[in-house]
């Protein structure tokens, strides 16, 4: 069977980075934006990775440029600008394509887990996927849904 734990991704500097790092861990894998309405939303996700990251929980962005353009040309600038303005301490990665047939693996396995609400595809920025510690994905989040929102969801994942 096939896990989150079995994908690679691409970390900023171009090095990939296998995700059995994780094994174990629960973790949130949301697509960012950098210049998007939903952007505050790093506020929520990062107040989520100082509540939980000691009980094992891991978010993970990645910056995706596919809907209206709304992330940084350089990957440098996305992840200096969610430091900077939203103090993100959370692993930020390389931009992914999640839709299309450039659309990165892990996130073809993450929409074929879970999909939304009339269709399969991410509709725009910070769709969130909600993985247990084993590896497979329980609940997807439309971008509308705050962060705060998926918090029972989370400790669920921990009793």
């Amino acid at each position: 069977m096939t896990t989150v734990y079995d994908f690679n991704v691409k970390m900023p500097n171009g090095e990939m980075k296998s995700l059995k790092e994780y094994e174990g861990k629960p973790l949130i894998i949301v697509n960012t934006a950098s210049k998007c309405g939903f952007t505050p939303q790093f506020k929520g996700l990062q107040a989520l990775n100082e509540k939980y990251k000691d009980q094992g929980l891991e978010i993970l962005g990645f910056p995706c440029d596919q809907f209206n353009n709304q992330e940084f040309a350089d990957i440098d600038e996305t992840t200096q600008f969610c430091q900077v303005n939203y103090g993100v301490t959370f692993p930020m990665f390389a931009k992914v394509d999640v839709n299309g047939e450039k659309a990165d693996p892990l996130f073809t396995f993450l929409k074929d887990q879970k999909k939304g609400l009339l269709s399969r595809n991410i509709k725009w920025n910070f769709t969130k996927f909600l993985v247990d510690a084993n590896g497979q994905v329980v609940e997807r989040y439309s971008p509308t849904v705050d962060p705060s929102r998926m918090e029972q969801d989370i400790k669920k994942l921990f009793s």
